[in-house]
């Protein structure tokens, strides 16, 4: 006859063990359908960590919004070096004879604010050249090496309601929208870019007549150097397919001049549409949006404001670290658009 068999009970441990998992570095709340997103994090600590996963969230939302940041220049500096090689403006203001009233040259002043601490008034040689902020842009497009992240940080607002947004366009999903036909006709087009073009464009009266301070060989487009790049590109960060498109685009080569012209206006408006497009309002001191050049578009909204309240905003600019980094403008190019 077989014994029973006699069945010895697991002991139980005396503590349970927890494993206590850690929150996520940030939490996105989207703003539009197809792009863009409100983020929150803890900037208390600038880290290689933190900004890994802002990259990551850019692949996917492509602009991220971040308030009350605390960030100052020093730290906004610190942490924009984490993402790559920054451009710097020195070579701006010395050529064009400016002055620089920021603590690093690695701070673009994209405000109103002149050097001696007064608002920038209507109509002065700065505010004609900052009009070309007003259009969709990528940064940096009209460059040898284009820009890739961009860190926008608010050091001083205007009062609510009187304007100073900025506007923002998904190029990917304007990409996506175009047909079958039109993608095929853009496919291998190279674009010539021109920030004089940018800046003439936006001083052009309801009458079609070009500013006379503007009308020079010094904002000839045509006089100058223009970066290139191909219009149809992979945001290698996601693998969708980009429209990169700006204001600054000014022709297409190997094309008459006027009929690429008016094949890159059509292209612009196209990607600034509604249905791409998102408006982010600054609220606070310390509100920081950081957005892809090379999946989006922005631009300033114009508003009351300008003339009587400062709008104090501070951007640093990583270089494009991606394969398309320089276009067709030769690696290791020095020129800058305008200074050549």
């Amino acid at each position: 006859m077989a014994s029973a068999q006699v069945m010895i009970p697991t002991p139980i441990p005396d503590a349970v063990q927890h494993v206590k998992i850690s929150p996520p570095l940030i939490q996105y709340k989207p703003l539009h359908p197809t792009f863009g997103a409100e983020a929150s994090a803890d900037f208390s600590s600038i880290t290689s960590e933190l900004v890994d996963e802002i990259k990551r969230g850019l692949a996917r939302y492509g602009v991220l919004v971040f308030r009350r940041t605390g960030l100052d220049d020093a730290r906004h500096v610190e942490m924009s070096k984490l993402f790559g090689d920054l451009d710097d403006i020195a070579p701006f203001v010395g050529g064009l004879g400016q002055k620089n009233r920021l603590s690093s040259d690695y701070l673009f002043d994209v405000g109103n604010v002149n050097p001696d601490g007064t608002v920038m008034q209507p109509g002065g040689m700065r505010d004609l050249l900052l009009r070309c902020n007003y259009h969709f842009h990528a940064d940096s497009a009209f460059n040898p090496r284009r820009a890739g992240i961009s860190l926008l940080l608010a050091h001083e607002l205007p009062p609510p309601g009187l304007g100073g947004e900025t506007e923002f366009a998904d190029t990917r999903t304007a990409y996506q929208a175009l047909d079958d036909a039109r993608k095929e006709e853009i496919h291998d087009w190279v674009v010539c870019n021109s920030q004089l073009n940018c800046r003439r464009n936006a001083n052009i009266d309801e009458n079609g007549k070009l500013n006379p301070l503007l009308d020079t060989d010094e904002f000839d487009p045509m006089k100058h150097r223009f970066g290139k790049h191909r219009l149809v590109q992979e945001h290698e960060p996601s693998g969708r397919t980009n429209l990169y498109i700006a204001a600054h685009a000014h022709h297409v080569e190997g094309m008459p001049l006027e009929e690429g012209q008016k094949q890159l206006r059509e292209l612009l408006e196209h990607a600034g549409r509604p249905e791409f497009t998102l408006k982010v309002t600054w609220k606070d001191v310390g509100d920081l949006v950081v957005w892809d050049n090379t999946c989006t578009l922005h631009r300033s909204v114009p508003g009351n404001y300008a003339g009587k309240y400062k709008r104090d905003l501070r951007r640093t600019t990583v270089h494009d670290m991606s394969s398309q980094a320089w276009g067709l403008n030769g690696e290791g190019a020095t020129w800058r658009s305008g200074l050549d």
